[in-house]
């Protein structure tokens, strides 16, 4: 019988699911704080949150900043907009707009902020650099433009027995495939020099470094936020028929890990990255 995980379907556009959404993603917490934490805050902020989601931590930023500031988040997930709206009503964050809309192509004229977030956007764009483009040209001179993001070494526990499961299943040709995957995120010097090239000065970096912990590999693969962020990443570039073998050894060679060490422990690696438009 193929394992649930592998079966259920996340439709994003769902009411329920989004309702919840808040419940789901702890992971955008832990980046979210990192971002908190150093953000600059800047007396009467103009404020662009980008990839804003269902509204955090924009939300709670802006009452940071105080009711001076004027903040705008922008993502194209209408969904998600929908909620966050919700939330600023409620919470009465009269100083936040949101804005359906795309970072490679921003409905704002030249200049207008102070200052710009993303937490965790920069690993999702679909073409980067003319997001980065955007940002430099709707930031002030001086302005700040303040990320966080994941690096290369992500769950490095996990993907090593990712590639020992396709060793022992004489996969090894895919292999390649794995290690694409793996590279394709950014290391600290990485982001700085996309950063750099967009017309930015790097301002500061901060290096911090989170844990997911589970019981075992069955409860990794079955968490609904790994079913939501990564799941389709790790499975995407198999052989359709071989996705179900791969994972049920990928699932035992997990399982019998965490037994060996009392648990599961994933290593999250991320970074705060501060840039100033030159």
């Amino acid at each position: 019988m193929t394992p649930d995980y592998l079966t259920r379907v996340i439709d994003w556009t769902r009411p329920d699911i989004v309702a919840v959404f808040d419940e789901a993603p702890l992971w955008s917490t832990l980046f979210g704080q990192l971002l908190l934490d150093h953000v600059p805050l800047i007396p009467n902020a103009r404020v662009l949150d980008l990839a804003c989601g269902a509204g955090f931590p924009l939300l709670d930023l802006a009452q940071r900043l105080g009711t001076t500031c004027r903040a705008y988040g922008l993502d194209p997930w209408r969904a998600g907009l929908d909620r966050a709206v919700q939330k600023k009503v409620t919470w009465d964050v009269r100083q936040v707009r949101f804005i359906l809309g795309d970072g490679a192509a921003m409905p704002f004229a030249d200049g207008v902020f102070d200052l710009i977030t993303s937490n965790l956007g920069i690993n999702n764009f679909a073409d980067a650099p003319a997001v980065l483009a955007e940002c430099a040209r709707v930031l002030a001179p001086g302005g700040r433009l303040a990320l966080t993001t994941n690096l290369r070494g992500h769950m490095h526990e996990f993907y090593a027995a990712y590639a020992d499961t396709l060793r022992d299943l004489g996969r090894a040709d895919l292999r390649e495939r794995l290690e694409a995957h793996i590279a394709h995120r950014f290391s600290p010097d990485d982001a700085c020099r996309l950063l750099e090239r967009a017309g930015f000065r790097v301002a500061q970096v901060q290096e911090q470094s989170f844990t997911l912990r589970y019981l075992d590999g069955s409860a990794l693969l079955n968490h609904r936020f790994i079913q939501l962020a990564f799941l389709e990443s790790w499975r995407e570039w198999l052989p359709p028929e071989e996705v179900e073998a791969v994972f049920r050894r990928l699932e035992q060679r997990l399982n019998a890990l965490a037994q060996r060490a009392g648990g599961l422990t994933l290593t999250i690696p991320a970074a705060y990255i501060e840039v100033e438009k030159r």
